[in-house]
């Protein structure tokens, strides 16, 4: 039985074709193993979104047939799909070259490549979403917790971003088959879905030419089970407010919002491709905490773009304080090949990129824990990650806390990673919460 160790990079949606893909070649009778040393195979599922994940994915093709050359090391995933000529070509490390437009050809391309031959095979992205969905048998999470892709590609165009060019534009899948698979991952024990796309805004509008994830939480709602849903990521330019009156009335859907607003300045923000401006943004933050108090909201900025002067730089500011964002993500511009912005002037030094990049970080540590302490008191249900029996506590993480990217809340007693847990919080420690224990649930 051949076997194969999964090398993961990139963002969540990379994360799902991951886990099909290796749910793929268990069908295919591979052997999924722990460890590089066991492998046959060696499959780096790369990220091709901006320069350092693209040096990260390269970096762990070279190392691993550095390490392991008697593997066969195999480059899967956005990077194959975006640069394959070049990464056949140019890194003789890498034995196969896949990309992600067609996972249900990655076994019998594997099997090739462990026989002997090298091959480059990236199909282009289709045009259309499989239906009904692939059922994976393999997950990454913690336990507990599983990812729903429901749309592929992006038909945004922002001038920076590169998803388009890799993933294709926007394909949305059937709301019965999201459903479908959300009841699958139930029955398996999942507690907290998290729907994933470019932009969750956008749901549906190649279907019917307008948003449709008020449809799908509808037709969710539907299912008798108790479960978590979560939203990653909304468009602010294309927030269906329409979906606030339904989180309120069904405490299973997470009042968590992402909205990458990326910047504040409108010259940015036109550049950007992007519609919205500081005022309108204000609005969405104000509108969605009067009618969800406790609502928790997500953000990214992206500083130095191409002509981002100094007054720029403090209209984002000035509007990081306004708005007062729970949790924010900050990231340098990447020049991206092939991008509207890659010929555009008036570049930003990476030294003064990185300096407004710490200065956003240190104001939002201040932001972040004084918002973490409204939850003080509150009693919720933690969904337990990581459990530490030496100093008997655990890592769970709540509807206010999303995977990887936030804090975590520490409970004052080990239990078993999957379980749900009901506890209170006490006080807060950085990003983190402390809590204590009032009983425990399973899924």
């Amino acid at each position: 039985m051949p076997t194969f160790f999964m090398d993961q990079h990139g963002c969540a949606k990379n994360q799902v074709d991951g886990e099909e893909i290796s749910s793929r070649l268990i069908d295919a009778d591979f052997l999924a193993v722990s460890s590089p040393d066991e492998a046959d195979a060696i499959i780096v599922n790369t990220c091709g979104f901006i320069e350092d994940a693209k040096k990260e994915s390269i970096g762990a093709i070279v190392e691993a047939k550095t390490r392991w050359p008697e593997k066969k090391v195999i480059a899967i995933g956005c990077l194959s799909q975006r640069y394959p000529d070049e990464l056949f070509n140019n890194l003789p490390e890498a034995d196969g070259v896949l990309g992600n437009g067609d996972l249900s050809i990655i076994p019998e391309a594997v099997t090739k490549i462990l026989s002997g031959e090298r091959i480059m095979l990236v199909p282009v992205q289709s045009t259309a979403m499989p239906s009904p969905h692939y059922q994976r048998k393999v997950f990454f999470d913690y336990p507990g917790t599983a990812y729903i892709k429901i749309t592929e590609g992006c038909s945004n165009y922002c001038s920076y971003c590169a998803i388009p060019l890799i993933r294709g534009e926007l394909r949305s899948r059937q709301i019965e088959d999201v459903v479908l698979e959300a009841q699958n991952l139930i029955s398996k024990g999942m507690y907290e879905l998290v729907l994933i796309g470019q932009d969750l805004g956008n749901y549906g509008k190649d279907l019917s030419g307008q948003c449709m994830l008020l449809d799908l939480m509808q037709a969710l709602s539907n299912i008798e089970k108790d479960f978590r849903i979560r939203f990653l990521y909304i468009h602010p330019d294309h927030f269906p407010s329409e979906i606030l009156q339904i989180i309120a009335h069904d405490s299973r859907f997470s009042p968590y919002f992402d909205l990458p607003f990326q910047h504040a300045s409108a010259p940015i923000l036109k550049k950007m491709n992007r519609y919205g401006s500081a005022i309108k943004y204000l609005d969405l933050i104000s509108r969605i905490r009067s009618e969800l108090p406790m609502s928790m909201i997500r953000s990214t900025f992206l500083v130095g773009f191409p002509g981002e002067t100094e007054d720029d730089f403090e209209a984002l500011l000035d509007f990081q304080k306004a708005a007062n964002i729970d949790w924010l993500g900050v990231f340098s511009y990447s020049l991206e090949e092939n991008t509207p912005a890659y010929s555009m002037k008036d570049r930003i030094p990476k030294s003064i990129a990185r300096k407004r990049k710490a200065i956003l970080e240190k104001e939002q540590m201040a932001i972040t824990s004084n918002r973490l302490r409204r939850f003080i008191g509150v009693t919720d249900s933690f969904i337990i990650e990581e459990a530490f029996c030496k100093d008997d506590l655990c890592f769970g993480r709540g509807w206010m806390q999303a995977p990887d990217v936030d804090g975590v809340t520490i409970i004052n007693t080990s239990l078993k990673p999957g379980i749900v847990a009901r506890a209170q919080i006490v006080s807060v420690n950085g990003v983190d919460f402390n809590a204590e224990l009032e009983y425990t649930a399973t899924p």
